[in-house]
């Protein structure tokens, strides 16, 4: 949305009406009450935290160019209002917490191919785990992209799913790294679930049942080195 700066300078208090996380945009309900301000997630000067619906924001009024409401310079409670997003602080804690799912996620990938070596697992299980977890983090990136362009972003069900079959090492590696999806609390829940059951069905596929269930459904494709 182009936009004009209005005239009338100082900052306005509201609270977040709506917001579609996945557009990246919603409207705000003046405490003084009014018309509702449409806001885009580029007028956030801390894009890393996403607005959520009753939030209190603050915020310079302007005007797009058909003279409708809209937010700039907006920050949410807590937040510095800036219209630039705020530097990243590097720091020994941070740096500690972006390795650590590195670590885990190498060892964790280490652990598998023991399994596959130990013949407990068959190469493909591997190769899924490996690719999964690329192609997780590709779309986070992509995703986080979209967000500061505001442009269409990826489903949360879909960023789940992806975990859900492998890719959680790279979704886990992506939200540290990208500093993406990291503090929003009901994501990073199912996310942690989608670990749990993904690591169960690992553990369930040591187990005689499991391991003649993976037998069976790979069947099919005896005639392949996997």
């Amino acid at each position: 949305m182009s936009e004009k700066r209005s005239p009338a300078a100082g900052r306005v208090k509201g609270k977040i009406r709506t917001w579609n996380d996945d557009k990246g945009f919603g409207f705000i309900e003046p405490m003084l009450g009014g018309k509702q301000v449409f806001i885009h997630i580029k007028a956030l000067g801390n894009r890393q935290r996403r607005p959520a619906v009753g939030e209190v924001v603050t915020y310079e009024l302007s005007s797009d160019r058909q003279g409708r409401p809209c937010a700039v310079k907006a920050a949410l409670a807590g937040d510095k209002p800036t219209s630039k997003p705020q530097a990243k602080r590097k720091s020994a804690s941070t740096n500690s917490g972006n390795s650590r799912p590195l670590l885990v996620g190498l060892v964790f990938i280490g652990l598998v191919a023991a399994s596959v070596t130990l013949g407990k697992l068959p190469p493909l299980v591997l190769l899924l785990y490996i690719g999964m977890s690329l192609l997780t983090y590709l779309f986070y990136y992509l995703d986080k992209s979209a967000a500061r362009a505001g442009n269409w972003r990826t489903k949360e069900s879909t960023l789940h799913l992806m975990s859900l079959l492998g890719g959680w090492p790279g979704a886990w590696l992506a939200q540290q790294k990208l500093r993406h999806k990291s503090r929003k609390q009901p994501f990073r829940f199912i996310f942690w679930l989608t670990v749990l059951a993904n690591i169960g069905a690992l553990v369930w596929l040591h187990t005689a049942d499991g391991s003649a269930h993976l037998s069976m459904l790979l069947g099919s494709h005896s005639s392949f080195p996997f």
